[in-house]
């Protein structure tokens, strides 16, 4: 395998090119893919929790989260572009159950309380982290490969995921999970 050697430390400073590493590269494209469809799942399923939520700080975040879902799929369909291949969608088990997992907790709390509300953040920031996760991932991966392009467009989608996460956090520890705290 070829290795183009930066850095101080060969261990941990080697890239390696896409056509170095074919069985990496088909995990890589696999991955994308994934996320491809999670991310186009997401699309269809943050309407619901947008009509379930109460608090308007809330029904905000999700909202501007989904405009944000929106440039994410468009990000993969560049990325595929850059990989040249066409954009394909493989079944993404982890969201699937993560967006099943909302929908009960919808289903289970009392329509207009901050328990459903806390439910709901719960819920999105399991999204989140399993998003963080991917992309983090990934961004790593496109590095390793020399896929340069890629890791920066998969880097600008990690930073947004992150900040969509603080914002459930600072929505949940300022308001809704003291006000669920005295329902009754």
């Amino acid at each position: 395998m070829k290795t183009k050697q930066t850095g101080s430390d060969p261990k941990f400073a080697t890239k390696t090119t896409p056509q170095d590493a074919p069985a990496l590269n088909e995990l890589f494209k696999d991955s994308i893919a994934d996320l491809y469809w999670a991310e186009n799942h997401l699309v269809k399923a943050l309407p619901k929790m947008i009509s379930a939520a109460t608090a308007p700080e809330l029904k905000n975040a999700i909202e501007s989260h989904l405009d944000e879902t929106k440039t994410h799929v468009t990000r993969l369909e560049q990325v595929f572009e850059h990989l040249g291949v066409k954009p394909i969608a493989k079944k993404c088990d982890a969201m699937d159950g993560l967006t099943k997992e909302a929908e009960g907790i919808v289903e289970e709390t009392e329509p207009g309380t901050a328990t459903r509300d806390v439910g709901i953040i719960l819920a999105s920031q399991k999204v989140e982290h399993y998003e963080i996760a991917s992309y983090g991932g990934l961004y790593q991966l496109a590095t390793t490969l020399g896929l340069t392009e890629i890791a920066d467009i998969l880097e600008q989608t990690l930073a947004e995921e992150k900040l969509a996460d603080r914002k459930l956090t600072d929505i949940a520890e300022n308001e809704i999970n003291y006000k669920a705290a005295e329902e009754a």
